[in-house]
């Protein structure tokens, strides 16, 4: 099986070595395309892969193509390609907003192609991904693209009603995430820890905490009551999280992230 990435960007690049280092496919059976010579270049003498400049090439070479490109790219790049795309490929795409029917608009009827949507995880093979075929793609062709992807990623399929959602509640919440293990980091330095020692525990914290809610099975708000102590300082802080309006801030800006992908 052969497989293209067209676009090797942070995105792209760790879609490829995640499959690359769980040996999904071996590096002479995978080929990428992208603007910068020095990144082709790069990924070739690291990785060994396959590398043009020609996005035709990569159609041509691939069974499985991955379109990692932002999504204000993909007409420029569906219109170059539509012409030598075929019915036997698996299409997968990246772009938030872009939905399954109109990218057979732009690339013509009766094509395979899956709609997804990672996070940035994946650079550490932690990743969460969203997965909507058409009705073009079998179920073994479904498995096929679900094992490719879980080199990097825990993968779901979901109704295409829910990949907005999925943009805010995985694609861009690293981004919350990174915030808050931020902030925790600065109040530890102002308690007087360094700020290298203040973002160890910070991120391990959340680390752990996630871990928990994925093993347990437990309720977040069951796992958050065992935290909390009577009269001890964990219901003091979280006192202040619900007075300051910690979940209504979250709420509102997946509402917003949400309202932004459902308009692309």
């Amino acid at each position: 099986m052969k497989i293209g990435f067209i676009g090797c960007g942070n995105m792209g690049g760790a879609m490829m070595t995640g499959m690359l280092d769980a040996g999904k496919c071996k590096s002479e059976d995978l080929i990428i395309s992208d603007k910068s010579e020095a990144l082709l270049q790069m990924y070739k003498d690291k990785y060994g892969v396959n590398t043009t400049l020609d996005n035709k090439e990569v159609v041509e070479f691939s069974d499985v193509l991955y379109l990692a490109i932002k999504p204000q790219f993909y007409k420029g790049v569906l219109e170059e390609i539509k012409d030598v795309v075929t019915p036997a490929q698996i299409i997968v795409t990246i772009a938030p907003g872009k939905k399954l029917e109109w990218m057979a608009e732009k690339l013509g009827d009766g094509l395979k192609i899956i709609r997804t949507m990672p996070n940035t995880p994946a650079m550490v093979k932690e990743g969460m991904m969203g997965l909507c075929p058409n009705e073009n793609v079998t179920e073994e062709e479904v498995a096929l693209v679900r094992d490719i992807c879980e080199g990097f990623s825990a993968t779901e399929v979901i109704s295409e009603h829910l990949m907005d959602v999925v943009t805010a509640v995985s694609g861009s919440s690293p981004a919350y995430v990174f915030m808050f293990i931020e902030a925790m980091a600065d109040a530890a330095v102002a308690g007087g820890m360094p700020r290298a020692q203040a973002y160890k525990f910070a991120a391990q914290a959340v680390k752990g905490s996630a871990t928990m809610v994925l093993e347990t099975g437990k309720h977040p708000g069951e796992l958050k009551d065992m935290v909390c102590s009577p009269a001890g300082t964990t219901i003091q802080a979280v006192r202040v999280l619900e007075e300051k309006g910690m979940r209504s801030a979250v709420f509102e800006c997946m509402e917003k992230c949400l309202e932004i992908s459902r308009s692309m």
